[in-house]
């Protein structure tokens, strides 16, 4: 098992880490909308929330050998369902043809009032 760490995402806030890779797969942690360079909490539209998730969850990918083409499965958290629409708009830019695994799960509250929680599994690009 390897810990995955990078400074273009935001640093855990606990006692976990951005992602670990084993057996050629990376796992990567919940992502919230936080800037990495400024720290700062994207509280704006529910794209901009996404965007930035999606962010660092790519930035974690690329930290580990990997990118957005590996991701073989994504879990998203969303504060209200009805703004799945508007998710799946940037999500599915994000990923153009590549589709991979995804659930959906809508949740009441997030931490620090933010809207989306991403977190993945993704192969390693083998060499």
């Amino acid at each position: 098992m390897k810990e995955i760490s990078t400074i273009d995402a935001p640093s855990p806030a606990g006692h976990y880490s951005q992602a670990i890779e084993h057996m050629g797969l990376i796992y990567v942690s919940g992502q919230l909308p936080v800037d990495p360079g400024s720290k700062e909490k994207h509280v704006g539209t529910i794209e901009e929330q996404t965007e930035q998730v999606l962010a660092n969850l790519e930035a974690i990918l690329k930290n580990g050998r990997s990118d957005k083409k590996q991701v073989l499965k994504v879990t998203v958290y969303i504060s209200d369902i009805a703004l799945w629409d508007r998710v799946n708009a940037v999500y599915a830019d994000f990923f153009g043809d590549h589709r991979p695994a995804r659930a959906i799960v809508p949740t009441r509250e997030l931490h620090f009032g933010f809207q989306i929680e991403v977190d993945a599994v993704a192969a390693v690009k083998k060499s």
